[in-house]
């Protein structure tokens, strides 16, 4: 019997669609940055929505 990971993990590998939805993914960064930047004193601005995409694309990219 051989397992279906190694085909899944191709599929993911290939397919150039987003794996998390972009929502969730936006508030959780929006809630480290804020985590950040509460530690350091700082106060947060905004993101643009292209540094909020790369930053998806860079995190599915070293999961997968």
């Amino acid at each position: 019997m051989q397992s279906r990971a190694p085909k899944e993990i191709r599929h993911y590998q290939q397919s150039s669609d987003l794996l998390l939805q972009k929502l969730p993914f936006q508030h959780l960064v929006r809630e480290i940055a804020e985590d950040v930047c509460q530690e350091r004193g700082t106060e947060l601005k905004r993101f643009q929505s292209t540094s909020i995409l790369s930053l998806q694309e860079a995190s599915e990219a070293y999961l997968v």
